[in-house]
């Protein structure tokens, strides 16, 4: 049986890419916070179709579901327990894709659970929008996360396209 040293050593790559969205993630919320804070701005335009608005989202990814407290630490132990299975998924995988995907997703998941603890809320900041549409504020865990999911089902059809 592997030890997790081992198991840390045989996928060391994926653990970087975990670690490294992560870090992007904490930097990237940690420069908009300074930034709204300093200049006491609600938004700051910066293309005809993309703002900073720093909103503050107790719910799940993209604001869904904005939630009391008893739900709000309920979704936080979920999202613990989630994050287990991933790095557990992501030990047992053979395919190289797959993990990356699963890196993906528990980089960005960690990110948000940070901040689930730090602030009792997720800072979302990146606002896209086509005039007076507005499509959910989101941040760049919430960018990772879905571009992992995504790829997790793609590679679940393709598994099943073969078959």
């Amino acid at each position: 049986m592997e030890s997790i040293k081992d198991k840390l050593k045989n996928n060391y790559i994926f653990v970087i890419i975990i670690f490294s969205m992560f870090a992007i993630d904490r930097f990237s919320k940690e420069y908009v916070i300074d930034f709204f804070l300093s200049y006491q701005e609600q938004s700051y335009y910066l293309y005809p179709f993309f703002n900073l608005t720093l909103i503050w989202n107790t719910g799940i990814a993209f604001g869904l579901f904005e939630s009391d407290s008893n739900t709000y630490h309920f979704i936080s132990v979920l999202i613990v327990m989630i994050i287990g299975i991933l790095i557990i998924w992501l030990f047992k995988s053979k395919i190289f894709i797959e993990k990356i995907a699963l890196s993906l997703v528990t980089g960005g998941a960690l990110g948000n659970l940070l901040d689930r603890i730090k602030f009792n809320a997720v800072p979302d900041f990146i606002d896209l929008h086509y005039r007076d549409f507005h499509w959910f504020v989101f941040n760049v865990s919430d960018i990772v996360i879905t571009i992992g999911i995504i790829l997790l089902f793609l590679i679940d059809f393709l598994k099943k396209n073969e078959k």
